[in-house]
């Protein structure tokens, strides 16, 4: 069945590369072009399977754009911390210099 997608050793494509074979064969990867289930059919159980791996891949592409974004939102705060904690250290010597 299509777990093997969560198994530890399977490649997930990146979505760049992805991308790339998209527009040079016009289909996803693995999934038989028009032209070949024209040609030769296709098994509906066999077609399930892949586009089950397909899905699974999909999710685990959102679960790491879960995670960046997480991670993205957490150096944004701890950047705004930061910045205001720096605002408030030039305010205060400001405030300092000026008497």
């Amino acid at each position: 069945w299509s777990d093997y997608v969560f198994q530890t050793g399977y490649r997930l494509r990146p979505l760049s590369e992805v991308n790339a074979y998209i527009q040079a064969n016009h289909h996803l990867p693995d999934i038989p072009s028009e032209a070949e289930v024209k040609e030769k059919g296709v098994s509906v159980g066999e077609m399930q399977s892949k586009l089950l791996a397909k899905v699974e891949e999909l999710t685990l592409h959102m679960i790491q754009a879960d995670e960046r974004n997480n991670r993205l939102e957490q150096q944004n705060r701890d950047l705004r911390d930061r910045i205001a904690r720096l605002e408030k250290s030039v305010a205060g010597a400001t405030a300092t210099a000026a008497k």
